[in-house]
C-alpha cells in the first residue's frame, strides 16, 4: 500500500501511518473488529480530532473536515458563500439564529468549496448530479440540497441571483419510524455493563429523568438544581431552538447517580481533563460508543427519549403531559408518541365488543 510504517499515537485502536510522500496519515480500529479501519480527515492538533477519533472507534465513518473556502470574485460561488455565511453570521450574534444551526449550514455548504471559482448560478441538472453522489446517505444529500436551496432564495430575494436551481429537485429519502426506541430490557443490559460511578452509568439516568437531548448533557449540572414548591427539581432551558424551559422533580435515582462520580465540575458529565465536552456531537460519539461496549449495537441517546415517550403514554399520561416531560412546544411533536399506543387501545376495545357481539 505505500505505506513505510504504522503505529500507534495516544488513543487505543490509533494508527499513524507514514506514507510515500511523507506525510502522515490517521486511522483507527473499530472497536471489537481489528480488520476494519476508518480513515480521519485531520491531524491529532485539529480541535475535532477526537470527535472524528470516537466516531470511527465506534465505527461511525466521520464527514471529512473541509477547508475554509477563500472568499471569491463576485459572481463566483466562493463569493457568494462568504456573503452568505457573513449574512447568517450576523443572525447569529443578534440572537436569530443558533451558533448550532450555523455549524450545520457551514458542514453542508463546505461540499461546495472545490467549485469556489464557478458562477454562482448552479445549473439544476449539476445539483442533482451532486445529489446522488451523495445517494449512499440520503438523508445527508436532501440536507445539503435544502442547504443549497435555502441560500439561493436568500440570494435572488437580494437580487443577487434571478432563479433558484434547487427549487423541484426531489427528495430520495424516506423517513421511516426514526431512532429505535429502547426497552426497559435494554436499559437494564446498559446499567449492567456501565457500573454507579461511570460517566456513562450517569449519563443515562440524566437523559431518563430529564428527559434532555443528547446536546443537554454538555451544560446540565448542578447549577440547574432547585427548589420549586419545597420539592427538589431540575430547571433548564433546552439547546435546541424554540424548546420551552424544562422543569422536573429531581429524581433520587439521578442524585445517587451523578453524585456517585469521583471527580465532580461544572457539569454533571465531564470530558478529558475535567472539562465539559465542547460539542453535541462529540457527547453523542461517546454515548454511541457506551451504547456499543454494552452490545447495544443501534442504539442512540434520541432513541430513549423516544422509548420513554412510549412509556408513558402507555401508562396513560395524556398527550400534554408528556408535552411537559419532554419540553415540547407543539402538541402534534408529542403526538408521535401516543398515536400507536391509542391505535392499539381503540383496536383492543374493538375487538372486545365484536367478542361479545351476536351478529357474526
Amino acid at each position: 500500500m505505500g505505506l513505510r510504517s504504522a503505529m500507534k499515537v495516544n488513543y487505543p485502536g490509533l494508527l499513524r501511518e507514514r506514507m510515500t510522500s511523507g506525510n502522515y496519515r490517521y486511522r483507527v480500529r473499530v472497536r471489537g473488529d481489528k480488520t476494519q479501519r476508518i480513515a480521519l480527515s485531520c491531524n491529532p492538533d485539529h480541535e475535532k480530532f477526537y470527535e472524528q477519533y470516537l466516531a470511527a472507534r465506534s465505527g461511525i465513518v466521520p464527514n471529512p473536515i473541509q477547508p475554509e473556502a477563500e472568499p471569491g470574485l463576485k459572481g463566483s460561488i466562493g463569493w457568494l458563500l462568504d456573503q452568505y455565511m457573513q449574512h447568517f453570521g450576523g443572525e447569529v450574534r443578534s440572537g436569530l439564529k443558533s451558533a448550532k444551526t450555523l455549524k450545520k449550514k457551514r458542514n453542508l455548504l463546505s461540499r461546495l468549496h472545490p467549485h469556489s471559482d464557478k458562477p454562482m448560478l448552479i445549473p439544476s441538472h449539476h445539483l442533482e448530479r451532486m445529489r446522488d453522489e451523495l445517494m449512499d446517505t440520503p438523508a445527508q444529500a436532501d440536507a445539503y440540497i435544502e442547504a443549497i436551496r435555502v441560500m439561493y432564495a436568500w440570494a435572488k430575494k437580494r437580487k443577487l441571483v434571478n432563479e433558484n436551481p434547487a427549487v423541484g429537485i426531489d427528495r430520495i429519502y424516506v423517513k421511516g419510524d426514526g431512532a429505535e426506541p429502547w426497552s426497559a430490557r435494554d436499559i437494564r443490559r446498559y446499567l449492567n455493563h456501565h457500573k454507579l460511578g461511570t460517566k456513562a452509568h450517569a449519563a443515562i439516568h440524566i437523559l431518563l429523568w430529564t428527559n434532555c437531548r443528547i446536546e443537554d448533557l454538555t451544560v446540565l449540572g448542578r447549577k440547574h438544581e432547585c427548589v420549586v414548591e419545597g420539592v427538589d427539581a431540575i430547571r433548564f432551558q433546552p439547546s435546541k431552538k424554540g424548546a420551552s424551559e424544562v422543569t422536573v422533580p429531581l429524581m433520587p435515582q439521578l442524585v445517587k447517580a451523578t453524585r456517585a462520580q469521583k471527580v465532580q465540575g461544572a457539569t454533571y458529565i465531564l470530558g478529558r481533563g475535567g472539562r465539559p465536552y465542547a460539542s453535541g456531537d462529540s457527547m453523542s460519539a461517546t454515548f454511541i460508543k457506551w451504547c456499543n461496549d454494552a452490545g447495544l449495537i443501534g442504539k442512540s441517546a434520541h432513541g430513549i427519549r423516544k422509548g420513554l415517550g412510549e412509556f408513558l403514554a402507555e401508562l396513560g399520561v395524556s398527550q400534554y403531559g408528556i408535552m411537559a416531560v419532554h419540553g415540547h412546544s407543539e402538541a402534534r411533536t408529542s403526538e408521535v408518541y401516543t398515536r400507536r399506543v391509542e391505535r392499539w387501545r381503540l383496536a383492543k376495545d374493538a375487538m372486545e365488543k365484536v367478542k361479545v357481539s351476536h351478529d357474526f
